[in-house]
């Protein structure tokens, strides 16, 4: 298996579910910061205002911590905000090219999660329940109570749409980029069994551990039921580039995983579509932008139009 392989296959599954850190979780080869989060020229506001607007990052406290906030564009036509959640391992700074592709037909936000770029680190082991109040705080200082259309890659994509599920009064639409599999403890186990040797077996195990919550978010992400957020747009959208097919072995079966993992999602909405990027790996955003993009816009006028 080549490195290229094999950096490939690390990355989609830890640093999928926030494994930075861990050995082998190495960080992309693209680089991310071509696309430096947008800036404010103006003054930062202290902690403790209540709605952002304008252009540029702040920090707002929620939940008694430090959360690094960046915004950008103006709401149009009555369209939700977008709100855009990184995957595990990365931070606001690595989605800052879509948000300002976006930014020109929409209102934008992005933030990073406890433990992760410059916002501050989680005070305990945190649980999909807890990053949700996170959401939820950032949610409020952005949109206020107007519903939000969420963009998850990865993990964030995992957290965008568990948070949909049990908070359908606050989300209109969804963009899940490769997304994370609700099932993806369970899913691994069965792709790489127990008696797996080899580069196979360390990714299952250091996923594993991931996921079990050793990673700098200290997140502990369990195995669950797609719970429905009616019927709001839905988009999916899975990588085409079949690379975790290269792990010597399972990467067969842990590609078939993967698209199961992602067709699990639809169940989400009465109203979910999936689609393939078809030249895209893991980062679908960077790999094949205007994918992204143009899912956003299309869920966020449909959300509009429903409104």
């Amino acid at each position: 298996m080549s490195r290229k392989g094999r950096n490939s296959a690390v990355i989609a599954l830890c640093w999928a579910v926030g494994g930075v850190g861990l050995v082998g979780c190495e960080e992309p080869s693209k680089d991310a910061s071509s696309h430096p989060a947008p800036e404010s020229s103006a003054p930062r506001r202290p902690a403790d205002d209540a709605m952002l607007t304008g252009t540029g990052t702040r920090k707002v406290k929620v939940e008694g911590r430090s959360v690094n906030v960046s915004c950008a564009g103006t709401a149009a036509d009555g369209k939700p905000v977008i709100v855009l959640l990184h995957g595990g391992g990365d931070e606001l700074k690595k989605m800052a090219g879509l948000q300002k592709a976006l930014s020109s037909h929409n209102r934008v936000c992005s933030y990073d999660r406890l433990g992760a770029g410059a916002s501050d680190k989680p005070g305990g082991p945190q649980t999909l329940d807890s990053t949700g109040k996170v959401l939820t705080g950032v949610i409020e200082r952005v949109s206020g109570d107007a519903p939000v259309v969420l963009g998850g890659h990865s993990l964030g994509g995992l957290i965008a749409a568990r948070y949909a599920g049990d908070n359908a009064d606050r989300v209109a639409g969804l963009v899940l980029m490769d997304a994370t599999s609700p099932t993806q403890n369970a899913d691994l186990a069965e792709a790489v069994p127990e008696s797996a040797t080899g580069p196979a077996a360390e990714l299952r195990d250091q996923t594993l551990a991931v996921l079990g919550g050793k990673n700098p978010e200290r997140l502990t992400v369990r195995d669950g039921k797609v719970r429905s957020a009616g019927d709001i747009p839905v988009e999916v959208v899975k990588h085409g580039k079949r690379y975790l097919a290269e792990v010597p072995e399972y990467g067969s079966g842990m590609e078939r995983a993967w698209s199961k993992g992602q067709r699990k999602w639809l169940a989400v909405s009465s109203r979910s579509k999936l689609s393939t990027a078809g030249n895209s790996e893991h980062y679908i955003y960077l790999d094949q932008p205007d994918v992204a993009v143009g899912a956003l816009r299309r869920v966020t006028s449909q959300a509009a139009d429903r409104a």
